[in-house]
């Protein structure tokens, strides 16, 4: 196991770059620690297979370097790096057992038959696919092979770090809560560095310990799930993360007051300056807002039942807003008031919060 550093990677796979458009990966600088469990996750697109390749070797970054404990190995080819990789759609020998198939990276490594029956028993218990486990693959269903392609890179012990790419993808739905469950679980088991790429939130926030959000080629925010849902650095995290996501409104400031419209929104700083941005935007969560007396006046214009809450959608002369609330929350009819909780309420200048 490692840590893995990237300092200062770009990448484009243009061959002459000119425009900020042109580049795939920008200037990303990170730090993974030994045996921590961790997550990209952003939309299609935004870099974090293109990231994920680089790691694996599988590209040659434009920019930047790739250390594995302090030393650099950016011009290792993959199988110097020792990196397990599980890809999208499970990659399986269908002729070969189960068995054979979970050996068969530990046989490449002239590893002791006796050794090898031992490792796979282990992993074929943790995975549990041992009732199957003289079978032939080819008979097993989609997530029976994910999890062979899983317990591949779980079986051996010399790995750096095992990366999956949208590992669930092709993974029934009523099943991917079951192997996010089991991948936790042998995290916690086995303390191998595993970095987890995905485009899903559920599965990026169940999964990881640190969550690193990527948006058009760069890393936005890293933080835990509660980091990321209390306090958004990027306009971004707070759209994507959440259902629903952030709202985002236009506001101003006038003598280090904020105001949609003419309402004051109070807010954790006291006091913002008046230095000029392009863009200036209020964001709270649908979570921390409340029908009041007073506020922000508002029309209520729909209401979704989700049994326990009600998701509730609002227009002001701001734009949309939603709210939710519990259930036994009486619901104004037509006009009405909103308060947002001040210590949950940030404004973003140019998309990132002004702290």
């Amino acid at each position: 196991m490692s840590k893995i550093t990237l300092k200062d990677l770009s990448h484009s796979y243009l061959q002459f770059p000119t425009k900020n458009e042109d580049w795939a990966i920008k200037n990303v600088n990170i730090d993974w620690h030994d045996g921590g469990a961790y997550a990209l996750l952003g939309p299609s697109g935004c870099g974090k297979t293109t990231l994920l390749n680089i790691i694996s070797g599988l590209i040659n970054p434009t920019k930047g370097q790739i250390l594995f404990d302090n030393e650099n190995i950016t011009q290792k080819n993959p199988v110097e790096r020792n990196i397990a990789q599980i890809f999208q759609f499970p990659v399986i020998y269908d002729t070969m057992t189960v068995f054979d198939n979970l050996a068969f990276p530990l046989r490449n490594r002239k590893i002791p038959e006796e050794e090898i029956e031992n490792k796979v028993k282990e992993i074929s218990n943790m995975l549990e696919l041992t009732p199957t486990l003289y079978n032939r693959a080819s008979g097993l269903t989609a997530d029976g092979k994910q999890k062979i392609s899983l317990g591949r890179g779980l079986a051996r012990s010399d790995v750096n770090v095992i990366m999956f790419d949208e590992p669930l993808t092709v993974i029934d739905p009523h099943l991917k809560w079951v192997l996010r469950s089991k991948l936790k679980e042998l995290h916690q088991k086995i303390k191998r560095t595993m970095i987890y790429v995905t485009h899903d939130q559920t599965e990026a926030l169940t999964f990881a310990d640190q969550v690193v959000v990527m948006h058009e080629g760069q890393i936005v925010q890293t933080g835990t799930p509660v980091e990321l849902f209390e306090k958004p650095k990027h306009t971004f995290v707070g759209h994507f993360i959440g259902s629903p996501g952030m709202n985002i409104l236009p506001c101003k400031i006038d003598n280090g007051l904020i105001f949609i419209n003419s309402t004051n929104i109070e807010i954790s700083n006291s006091k913002l300056n008046n230095t000029s941005y392009s863009k200036v935007e209020l964001g709270i969560r649908p979570e921390f807002i409340s029908f009041d007396k007073k506020g922000l006046p508002v029309k209520v214009t729909n209401v979704s039942h989700t049994g326990k809450n009600n998701i509730i959608e609002t227009e002001s002369d701001g734009g949309k807003i939603k709210l939710i609330t519990k259930a036994s929350v009486k619901i104004p009819e037509g006009s009405a008031f909103l308060n947002f909780k001040k210590d949950r309420t940030y404004v973003y200048k140019d998309d990132w919060i002004v702290e």
